[in-house]
């Protein structure tokens, strides 16, 4: 067994963390750096960031590297950092969790290339293996738990990430974004990310959704999944209610409260992974602790029942048909 697998066997459901951009901004992260670099350049801020899930009650802490990979590091001129920055990332959460004197585990972040794939734009697929192998291969050589996949839309992006996993020897989670529609940008709905587990070159031990619009459209995708393949180990990390421009300011409308209920709920829909995505905050995360420790789950919950707890969907689904893989649009991540 794994660690993965005995933390799992032990507490029956586990608590990930919360955002990491969220928490970056606040310790002055500006708009358009590369978070990656404060693994290097701010490491005393990167470790408080994990001090203050940890500390809130995280089983799973993500490493800074969502954007780790060469070609998201080249808007930055950083191409060529990608097994410093990686290294140093999971070498942080490493720190971090030892100095909690708690059973956790480090989750490698792995976000998308943020190209678009051929005939629409210039990537191939083996360019995107060889990009996920390369940030794949530092985290391993550092001593990730878990390679964490996450916020992605395309299928031929995680099939790549699936196949640079391959062979290594650590638990694969692929986690996407149901932001339109019900769907991901690129058309996949939750029940083809179900379907497509047998088709992924490293099979991931869990699937879910992360990320979005909000919390109540991330559990009406997780009740899809989990309808679709009752038997999977399904993750949740949703963002913290819904995003609100207020002058220059992106404003997360999720309360503690409304967090730990969308816990609850999660846990009533089936998932076995749940944390919070883009404006989740420590204090978020530790009444979320609170509600996985005292809640006992309930009966599977309707799209009426999460609607009426947490409020509206932002992107309903739509009643249009399509074979389960969806079109070709695009999206990018994630604070």
């Amino acid at each position: 067994m794994t660690k993965f697998d005995k933390l799992l066997a032990e507490k029956g459901v586990l608590l990930a963390d919360g955002a990491t951009g969220t928490t970056l901004f606040g310790m002055g992260l500006q708009s358009g750096d590369a978070p990656e670099l404060w693994n290097v350049d701010e490491p005393d801020k990167i470790l408080a960031m994990h001090k203050g899930f940890l500390d809130a009650g995280a089983d799973i802490i993500l490493t800074n590297t969502f954007g780790g990979n060469r070609h998201r590091l080249k808007l930055s001129n950083d191409e060529h950092r990608v097994r410093e920055l990686n290294m140093a990332g999971v070498a942080l959460a490493r720190k971090a969790v030892e100095q909690s004197g708690r059973e956790v585990l480090v989750a490698g972040s792995i976000g998308p290339t943020g190209e678009l794939f051929e005939p629409l734009g210039k990537l191939t697929y083996q360019e995107a293996v060889e990009a996920f192998e390369e940030q794949i291969d530092a985290m391993v050589e550092a001593g990730v738990d878990i390679l964490w996949v996450e916020t992605m839309s395309a299928v031929e992006e995680m099939k790549a990430a699936s196949e640079a996993a391959r062979g290594r020897g650590v638990p694969l989670v692929i986690t996407a974004s149901f932001d339109t529609a019900g769907r991901t940008m690129m058309g996949l709905p939750p029940k083809g990310l179900a379907d497509l587990q047998g088709e992924f070159a490293c099979t991931p031990v869990a699937i879910g959704s992360n990320c979005g619009v909000g919390a109540s459209d991330l559990l009406v995708a997780i009740l899809e999944i989990t309808q679709a393949d009752p038997n999977a180990i399904v993750v949740a990390k949703g963002n913290c209610g819904i995003p609100q421009v207020k002058g220059k300011d992106l404003i997360y409308s999720g309360t503690p409260e409304l967090m730990a209920d969308y816990t609850r709920l999660a846990v009533d829909a089936g998932a076995r992974i749940i944390g919070g995505c883009c404006g989740t905050s420590a204090q978020h995360l530790a009444a979320m602790r609170s509600a996985l420790d005292f809640h006992e789950k309930q009966t599977r919950p309707t799209t009426e029942n999460v609607i009426e707890r947490i409020g509206p969907l932002v992107s309903p689904p739509s009643n249009a048909s399509a074979d389960g893989r969806g079109g070709r649009r695009r999206r990018e991540r994630s604070a």
